[in-house]
């Protein structure tokens, strides 16, 4: 199938695609959805019949991370397969990567071999623990990082012992960095003509998104605990129940304050002895949301919402995901779109969070299945096709 751009911002970039899991798979969505030529390089199915660590590909996980993409499939450890490989890498703007620091060097694909033909190359990588260091041939997992980055320390209830969050947020902020990363490079080489190494890991990711929980160590050394669903600093600010459910409701600043005091009908509390002010509601937070959850049971979240809306009290309903789907303001939003499948048929996939609205992005097709650009792709880079009948009958695509 010939390359199909999902919008003109990075049309006519292309990008190598060889990642796996998450972390880069979602590196490289952001180019795809984009625009960007990316071309997906998977093992040929006789070498690797379930497919890369086993993912399975005619599931929602993987329609979701790998669309917009072109596949070829290529032998790496077979040397006709990796001159193709390095041939189309002389052709490439951008090659992505997650393996594990040391497997790069010892196919001969890292940056510094290929940058040797390709100087304008971006060469992105992806690890669990960074590129050096003590821990760089560790395997990368998401929740590992959690651990380690502190996030897990700080989700939560109290006394209820470390939490993960409910999505692979660590694999997920890589792959955002990473997609970062890269633009900002492709920006770079409009001026210097040249490309280079970047890299980014799920332990620095981790961290990083980290942000005023960080801080709160690294500038006054605090060490945040959890909280629950309690805002840690921003008091009352979290889950508190409705006649018929639970709602979340956001009081930041005096003035919001003052506004949810009326709403609840009690305008006493703010001028009461333990709530006066920040810190004051922050040490006596508990008692503060008792009274409060004693309030809000006596109506229903749809009727508190109506209220606290009304009087500029930030709040908002607790949602199953398929209420959040069918919201109106989500579905104003288009937060998914259809696409076909060759195998699945019509499917819904989310759309992306920011909108260009001269150069928008879109979900153009559906992950190919495994090679089905093969023949394309090499017959663009000028090989004979009774070579690539040879090749496909001797696995080395």
């Amino acid at each position: 199938m010939p390359y199909q751009p999902a919008s003109s911002v990075l049309e006519n970039v292309r990008v190598l695609d060889l990642t796996r899991v998450r972390s880069g798979p979602t590196a490289v969505r952001q180019l795809a959805d984009w625009g960007a030529d990316v071309i997906k390089i998977e093992q040929p199915e006789a070498l690797e019949p379930d497919g890369a660590l086993g993912a399975a590909r005619h599931t929602a996980d993987f329609q979701n991370l790998q669309r917009n993409k072109r596949s070829i499939t290529l032998n790496l450890k077979n040397e006709e397969g990796m001159a193709l490989f390095k041939k189309l890498a002389d052709t490439a703007d951008v090659i992505v990567e997650n393996f594990r620091p040391d497997v790069k060097q010892r196919l001969g694909i890292d940056y510094e071999t290929l940058s040797k033909s390709n100087q304008r190359l971006i060469y992105a990588s992806i690890s669990g623990f960074g590129q050096t260091g003590p821990y760089a041939k560790r395997p990368g997992f998401d929740q590992v990082a959690q651990g380690m980055g502190g996030l897990m320390s700080i989700t939560g209830a109290p006394g209820e012992g470390p939490m993960r969050v409910g999505i692979p947020i660590a694999d997920l902020c890589a792959g955002h960095f990473c997609a970062q990363g890269i633009l900002l490079a492709l920006y770079e080489r409009e001026r210097s003509g040249k490309g280079q190494w970047l890299h980014t890991s799920l332990l620095q990711a981790m961290i990083a998104m980290l942000d005023f929980q960080a801080a709160r160590w690294t500038v006054s050394e605090q060490v945040p605990k959890q909280a629950g669903n309690n805002h840690p600093t921003s008091i009352p600010t979290g889950v508190f129940e409705t006649k018929d459910g639970y709602i979340n409701i956001a009081v930041a600043g005096e003035a919001t304050w003052g506004r949810f005091c009326q709403s609840v009908g009690r305008e006493e509390w703010q001028n009461h002895a333990d709530y006066k002010d920040a810190e004051l509601r922050s040490n006596n937070r508990d008692q503060l949301n008792s009274q409060i959850s004693e309030i809000t049971k006596d109506r229903t979240s749809d009727e508190w919402i109506k209220t606290f809306t009304e009087a500029g009290v930030p709040c908002g309903p607790i949602y199953t995901i398929d209420k959040t789907f069918a919201d109106p303001q989500v579905q104003h939003l288009n937060m998914s779109s259809a696409v076909t499948s060759e195998v699945m048929g019509e499917i819904s996939l989310i759309n992306q969070p920011v909108v260009l609205d001269r150069t928008p992005s879109s979900i153009k097709v559906a992950p190919p299945e495994r090679g089905r650009d093969t023949k394309d792709i090499l017959l663009e880079l000028g090989i004979e096709e009774e070579d690539i009948e040879r090749m496909l009958k001797e696995h080395i695509i």
